[in-house]
């Protein structure tokens, strides 16, 4: 709080708002404070609540951001979602690796095969 009073020129300040409740916010979210441990807990919390299991960075920083706000929580949620071992060895398990492309067979004679393509439903 003090740091949003000393910044009190700025414009950005006045998306700044301590609710009666005694709660910073900006922009309507909860601001965290700059404390590891509560946004580590926040981290885990989101990452490993039962109705989401392990999403990925993306999902994560998008559910996490319509309720909280820190600096830097975008590099924070991708940082916590790769030191992830359990979403690390999913990942690796759905990565196919690439194989080796078939060449196709050069045709002897003109018309010896003949193939269609079929696109239907384009907007």
């Amino acid at each position: 709080m003090q740091k949003v009073k000393e910044l009190s020129g700025s414009n950005q300040v006045r998306e700044f708002v301590l609710g009666e409740d005694g709660v910073l916010r900006f922009r309507g979210k909860v601001c965290v404070p700059d404390d590891t441990k509560v946004k580590r807990l926040i981290l885990e919390e989101g990452h490993k609540s039962r109705l989401n299991l392990h999403p990925d960075m993306t999902k994560m920083y998008q559910d996490l951001k319509e309720t909280f706000w820190w600096q830097d929580m975008k590099k924070d949620v991708a940082q916590f979602v790769s030191t992830c071992l359990t979403c690390q060895k999913v990942m690796d398990e759905h990565q196919r690796p690439g194989g080796t492309l078939q060449p196709l067979d050069i045709p002897v004679w003109k018309w010896d095969n003949i193939a269609m393509d079929f696109v239907t439903h384009l907007p």
